[in-house]
């Protein structure tokens, strides 16, 4: 029997449509990062027949811990059926620290079940983040002869950053630390954490990424335990805003053919990111086993996600045909302050990445969001062939916390176009399109909570010309998030948004003029977390 941690007592199954919710605790108020007016929001609540995962900007699908503070995913991989979701975790509290792995599996990315923390702090530091492995042929000669398992690889971080090993034997449910630890130690790097590890078949032996400053040093291992070092990339290189951190390196084919491929390269800085604070960037080039080259230059600067909120963002491994990830949902300028309780912090959806060649010839990274996440879509609210007229909103009001957004518009006269989600009495999220600029953005400026951190409020954009005189957007509304994808994937903006739950209108508008509306799918989005 595996241990869950889980707090909250199920009661009865609800759904969206009822836009249920709950309050944090007197307790929890009264710490001063909470939500400013709570009282006044408590008179808002309802009738709630199920609390379990219903607090007030509790992510309806996200992931979540139960409680306390959650940061970057760790040690993603696919095992006997399984996705095992490791992540940066404080048991103590509702603020950073304490270090730990938290750990959750799901068969589908979407519904979880929280196990017990996997790794502690111990004598040689707190557990920071790092990768595991399935070692399917015992390389490491820790698991029984004939048998194989899983190897995490991890950051103890003590008086310096040194790296470590730790090994299952029941399917990542408990872990045994390596007595050899640490396998690498620190080189005299002040930052010197993070080990994607991964295993390259042309050279036939373990490959580890790190972030050591502001550059990325590869090291190679037969054995998991001794690891060589190969060489280093970065200096100069994309953005040098901030430390670099949690890298990963995969290769994946280009326009969906397995035989012309490329090495993606992602890594994280903080602060320097181009909405401001965390975020990350990637590079896209080639890798031999031991030097990974870009094909970029020097000053070239490739975003992953032109929101405010997606950091440390890491791939499954063992996923064989799909390269999946998914990032923290939160950004170091106010992470510990955002105004949740009794948890804090939330992960992105689960993403398939790819690389798509544009007209230029650039080869360009893509992010979509996985298949599976149809399989929670409820009702559906459908239009075609609209024309949006100008400062005329011409879409009725669909209730909601949750919704899925799927739309095409064909360029007009408009000079903007686009939704206002989460939209209330005197708050709302804008999603548009700005077609002077060529510019997806997200406007949260007036989305809710916010006088938290000066950091927060703002307007985000990311370059997107329009494809054949059209401009998609998909777009994920959660109760305390928006994930916009433009043009199929080409373009990515996450942000958090903390509305009251009285604001749930979703509106389509233009702006000076006029936008035809070829297509729109509004799907209510069911929640992951019934029990």
């Amino acid at each position: 029997m595996r241990n869950i941690y889980r707090l909250g007592t199920v009661i009865t199954s609800v759904t969206l449509a009822s836009s249920l919710f709950s309050y944090p605790t007197s307790s929890a108020a009264k710490d001063s990062r909470q939500v400013k007016g709570i009282q006044e929001l408590k008179g808002l609540q309802m009738n709630i027949k199920n609390p379990y995962y219903n607090e007030l900007y509790r992510p309806q699908f996200h992931f979540t811990p139960d409680q306390n503070w959650m940061n970057d995913p760790n040690g993603l991989v696919y095992y006997k059926g399984e996705y095992h979701l490791f992540y940066q975790y404080n048991p103590k509290g509702n603020t950073w620290g304490n270090m730990s792995w938290g750990h959750a599996v799901s068969k589908d990315l979407l519904h979880w079940e929280h196990l017990d923390v996997a790794m502690k702090p111990d004598e040689l530091g707190m557990i920071f983040s790092g990768s595991i492995v399935v070692d399917k042929h015992n390389t490491s000669g820790l698991f029984k002869k004939g048998s194989g398992g899983l190897v995490a690889i991890f950051t103890h971080a003590g008086d310096t950053q040194q790296q470590s090993i730790a090994y299952s034997e029941d399917n990542g449910i408990t872990w045994n630390k390596y007595n050899g630890n640490p396998v690498i130690e620190n080189p005299g790097i002040a930052d010197f954490r993070d080990p994607k590890v991964f295993w390259h078949d042309d050279t036939n032996k373990w490959v580890m990424v790190i972030a050591a400053g502001k550059r990325i040093q590869l090291y190679s291992s037969q054995n998991l335990k001794n690891w060589e070092y190969m060489s280093e990339f970065g200096e100069g290189m994309g953005a040098q805003g901030g430390v670099w951190e949690c890298p990963d390196l995969f290769e994946i084919p280009v326009d969906g053919n397995p035989n012309h491929t490329k090495w993606v390269l992602q890594v994280d800085l903080n602060p320097g990111a181009v909405a401001g604070g965390s975020g990350g960037q990637y590079f896209v080039g080639a890798f031999d086993g031991k030097t990974f080259k870009t094909e970029q230059k020097a000053e070239e600067i490739n975003w992953v996600d032109y929101g405010k909120d997606f950091y440390a963002a890491q791939s499954w491994d063992n996923t064989q045909q799909r390269r999946i990830w998914m990032a923290w949902m939160n950004n170091w300028d106010y992470a510990e302050k955002i105004p949740t309780s009794p948890w804090r912090s939330a992960m992105t959806l689960p993403r398939e990445v790819g690389l798509k060649t544009t007209e230029k010839g650039e080869i360009l990274l893509t992010q979509k969001p996985i298949q599976e996440m149809k399989k929670i879509r409820e009702k559906k609210h459908q239009l075609k062939n609209r024309n949006i007229q100008s400062d005329n909103i011409k879409f009725p009001k669909i209730d909601g916390q949750t919704q899925e957004i799927v739309a095409e518009f064909e360029l007009g006269t408009a000079d903007e176009f686009g939704f206002y989600a989460r939209k209330g009495d005197e708050e709302f999220t804008k999603i548009g399109y700005d077609v002077k600029r060529e510019e997806l953005f997200v406007d949260r400026t007036k989305s809710g909570q916010a006088n938290f951190s000066e950091n927060f409020s703002g307007i985000y954009a990311a370059p997107l010309k329009a494809a054949g005189n059209k401009v998609k957007m998909h777009i994920f509304v959660d109760r305390s998030s928006v994930e916009v994808f433009g043009n199929d994937g080409e373009r990515v903006l996450t942000n958090q948004i903390f509305p009251k739950p009285t604001s749930e209108g979703l509106e389509v508008y233009a702006k000076n003029g006029e936008v035809h509306l070829s297509s729109l799918n509004v799907y209510k989005l069911d929640s992951t977390w019934k029990n």
